[in-house]
């Protein structure tokens, strides 16, 4: 589904996820029960927010470890760096070291 960007199979996809007899996986199918137009669209469009919640984790990280010992342009200079050396090391390959 999410290769072809087609949402058709979801419906299918998310009963054969509650007949599974496995708890977790029913749990999750009735969750995207809950809201299956968004996650429809999600599969259907070529847009995502992957960078943004990327630099939102790399945030609450810097915060809860410099809670209390910095202020924000400590911070600011602490966040900026970390996206630095994301863009410098996203173009290496991660394959097995030789």
């Amino acid at each position: 589904m999410l290769d072809n960007h087609d949402a058709t199979p979801l419906t299918g996809w998310l009963n054969d996820l509650s007949l599974s007899g496995l708890a977790p996986l029913a749990g999750l199918a009735g969750a995207f029960r809950e809201d299956q137009h968004a996650v429809a669209q999600g599969i259907t469009t070529p847009y995502n927010s992957g960078v943004n919640e990327g630099r939102i984790t790399d945030v609450k990280l810097q915060k809860r470890l410099m809670a209390g010992r910095a202020g924000v342009p400590l911070l600011r200079h602490r966040v900026v760096l970390i996206a630095h050396l994301r863009r410098r090391y996203a173009d290496r390959p991660t394959g097995p070291c030789s």
